[in-house]
């Protein structure tokens, strides 16, 4: 038997590693830093894979030792909207993002801006979910108990309401909307389109004054100055203008029938 040779692997260039330069932070508070990484290019390999590398692999594109990039991540399939990023200057789902879609050069790493950051690329998406929450995004039931048909659901309102459905609570139309900051109580165009989905539901419609109530005040609905930047950077494409539009109608109606209903 022949014994076994090892092969000295060829070296780097250009075409064979893709470069990350990241935003590195600590915490809250602490000062950012820039750092690159050298990592080897596979064929249709995503932006993750490339963290997962430098999670194996910690060490600069110099050879320095760096800790490990922290970053949020779940599904790894555009599900769960936890890896979301800003990515060569545009907010996207890291999960979903391919290495060779963007082009030669330098990929740009940095974490939202919109949401305190935690460290690294992490950062704390509560305001979202509890934006969802101040504006009662569920559909009401009594109890654990057998309920019965639930109430019928035509194919055109199906139809309607599934793209709505698709929302992920990933945050990128929070991150690309100028009206959406760290400093105003704005809901934002997930939050406003997810209140057009459970108030065309026939029994989600029980909450519907509630969740119109809550969006006329501060930070609702009203506050939208239709940038347009949420539909063009919303993973899912879904009709968040026109949600806006929708629940801007219902709201004002709303209004109208509680000062005839004095």
């Amino acid at each position: 038997m022949n014994p076994t040779t090892t092969e000295t692997p060829p070296p780097a260039s250009s075409d064979r590693t893709v470069t990350l330069r990241i935003r590195r932070q600590d915490g809250p508070g602490q000062s950012a830093r820039w750092e690159e990484f050298s990592i080897p290019r596979r064929p249709n390999m995503n932006i993750i894979s490339c963290l997962q590398y430098i999670a194996a692999h910690p060490n600069t594109a110099d050879g320095k030792p760096t800790t490990q990039v922290v970053y949020d991540s779940g599904c790894l399939e555009e599900v769960c909207g936890a890896c979301t990023m800003v990515i060569n200057g545009r907010v996207r789902q890291s999960c979903s993002t391919l290495v060779d879609k963007l082009g030669a050069g330098t990929i740009t790493l940095e974490p939202m801006t919109k949401f305190p950051l935690i460290r690294d690329l992490y950062v704390d998406r509560a305001r979202l979910f509890n934006d969802l929450k101040r504006v009662k995004a569920w559909v009401p039931v009594d109890g654990t108990y057998d309920l019965g048909k639930g109430p019928e659901i035509s194919q055109k309102l199906q139809q309607e309401r599934y793209p709505l459905s698709r929302c992920i609570s990933c945050g990128c139309c929070l991150e690309a909307c100028p009206q959406y900051t760290p400093a105003n109580h704005f809901v934002g165009a997930a939050v406003i389109s997810q209140v057009r989905l459970f108030n065309d539901h026939p029994t989600g419609a029980a909450l519907k004054e509630d969740r119109l109530d809550t969006l006329m005040e501060p930070g609702g609905v009203g506050d939208c100055a239709k940038a347009g930047n949420c539909v063009e950077v919303c993973p899912k494409e879904i009709p968040l203008l026109e949600s806006i539009a929708t629940v801007q109608r219902q709201a004002t109606l709303h209004v109208v029938k509680k000062f005839f209903a004095r």
